[in-house]
């Protein structure tokens, strides 16, 4: 399925071998072979991925054992080269296909899907232990997949699917607030490459948000730009690594190389004009602030939409570098530019007590079936001496 601007294979937890309907190296074996990885040659040609952070992903759907909520959605990032199944976040694009799966798939109790209108899939999403709530629109008791609502990064337009993203922020045992430092805005010193005012924050996915300016680029670079330099790469990752040690995510900078997905690091503009990798052309009016992100080491041809709530709840506490970049202040929504064109992103956010909350976030993505069917791998892909 595409789920906004990404794509992966999808199952029903109970269509897998048993050996791999629970977490552990079977599991992480079977979605590699399936994906094509680990590939040296990064082009996973004997596999389902399609060489990009954006396509090198699985979804597993089962029926929920949490109240209140109809399914269980786990995502996990394959690595292209590197034998890695990362599942410390989760996929904010397929979110928007997980909605639209778990009708497909007959996960939805029949008596909640109108016959026509929107039906809302309540998700669990297991990785980070948050609610999602889709809501997915329906057409003679089927997902409707075709519309009118354009997608920057997506060719054609489909039906609007809007995400809403519950108490979104990093209450759990790794970061424990919003802002894991406890700041809005720290001094990041990344050894060996320069100290850096980065806004670290704990909201959708662990995100590190730097100055374009501040590491030596306009805000405006598309994929061509930074992801053949892997000199630049290189330095890029050192700053995650920093920002992922500065949080908390990781205790030594070895351990970053298994925790890939996981912080992004991101870096932010004010307003300029751009041209998008469309050829679309970016006004600085059209836009409230430029942000460019990487994921799995390479900047992201759009935007990752668990990013994307990070940037809208950054934008919506006045001081963040995000909310600099956009002009300072408070508010409820922004709209940014992104690689591929623009995407406006809207949060909720309050002061209690001194520290800060979300309560939601929301954005519309689209999503559809790509193929469906039977995927192969070899049968010793499942063998004892294989795990």
């Amino acid at each position: 399925m595409r789920g906004g601007t990404s794509k992966g294979v999808f199952f029903r937890l109970q269509d897998l071998p048993a050996s791999c309907q629970t977490p552990g190296r079977a599991r992480d074996r079977l979605l590699q072979r399936i994906i094509g990885s680990p590939d040296p040659y990064g082009a996973q040609i004997d596999g389902m991925g399609g060489a990009t952070s954006s396509t090198s992903k699985c979804v597993i759907l089962s029926p929920s054992q949490r109240p209140g909520h109809d399914v269980d959605y786990l995502y996990g990032q394959v690595s292209i080269d590197q034998d890695l199944v990362d599942w410390s976040g989760n996929c904010g694009n397929l979110s928007t296909a997980a909605g639209a799966f778990a009708i497909h798939a007959g996960l939805v109790d029949a008596s909640r899907i109108p016959s026509d209108g929107v039906c809302t899939v309540r998700i669990w999403q297991a990785n980070i232990g948050k609610t999602i709530i889709a809501h997915v629109p329906v057409t003679g008791g089927q997902v409707q997949e075709t519309g009118d609502f354009e997608l920057d990064g997506v060719t054609f337009p489909a039906a609007e699917i809007v995400l809403e993203f519950i108490d979104p922020s990093d209450d759990g045992d790794e970061g424990g607030t919003m802002f894991p430092t406890g700041n809005l805005v720290d001094d990041l010193e990344v050894p060996g490459v320069g100290t850096f005012k980065a806004t670290m924050i704990s909201v959708g996915i662990p995100t590190v948000f730097v100055n374009a300016a501040d590491i030596g680029y306009q805000g405006t670079e598309l994929r061509q730009d930074i992801n053949n330099d892997p000199a630049q790469l290189a330095r890029l990752e050192k700053i995650r690594v920093a920002g992922a040690l500065r949080m908390g995510l990781i205790q030594t900078p070895e351990e970053a190389a298994t925790r890939q997905h996981t912080p992004k690091l991101a870096f932010v503009s004010p307003p300029k004009d751009y041209t998008a990798a469309s050829g679309k052309t970016v006004a600085a009016g059209d836009v409230d602030l430029l942000v460019r992100a990487l994921s799995m080491g390479k900047l992201h041809h759009a935007m990752m939409g668990t990013c994307a709530v990070a940037i809208a709840t950054a934008a919506a506490i006045d001081g963040t570098l995000v909310n600099l970049a956009a002009g300072g202040g408070q508010r409820q929504a922004v709209r940014f530019g992104h690689p591929s064109g623009t995407l406006r992103v809207g949060a909720e956010a309050r002061q209690v007590d001194g520290a800060w909350q979300v309560t939601k976030a929301v954005m519309s993505r689209s999503a559809r079936i790509l193929m469906q069917g039977w995927v192969y791998v070899p049968a010793e892909v499942l063998s004892e001496n294989s795990l």
